[in-house]
């Protein structure tokens, strides 16, 4: 069993991560590079107190580390992310495969 959190994300860092994973399991915004790192050239946009991806709706409350530098920054010296804030972005085979342990948290199945 993989340990949970093994890098000391803030809960931030594993919120924005969270929704980077989801993100990348889309075709709408995630495309599958031969690194093994998915690219995501889109990030959504909250309408009111949330967004969608794909069939999941977040608070918009848990999704602001996905502007936000500091974070992306954090993410990548961990080796989670490889990116080019605020463009775009790639989540590595290693940030894929982080086990949070909050998706269910802050990732609920759409009603609409």
């Amino acid at each position: 069993m993989k340990k949970l959190n093994p890098l000391k994300l803030n809960a931030l860092q594993m919120k924005t991560l969270v929704l980077f994973q989801e993100l990348a399991r889309y075709p709408e915004t995630g495309s599958p590079q031969q690194t093994g790192e998915v690219f995501l050239s889109a990030l959504p946009h909250p309408h009111g107190d949330h967004f969608h991806i794909g069939r999941k709706v977040v608070a918009s409350r848990n999704a602001t580390g996905l502007h936000n530098q500091a974070v992306w920054a954090a993410l990548e010296r961990k080796g989670l992310i490889r990116g080019n804030f605020p463009l775009a972005l790639s989540v590595t085979p290693e940030g894929l495969n982080y086990v949070t342990g909050i998706a269910h948290e802050i990732l609920h199945g759409s009603d609409h």
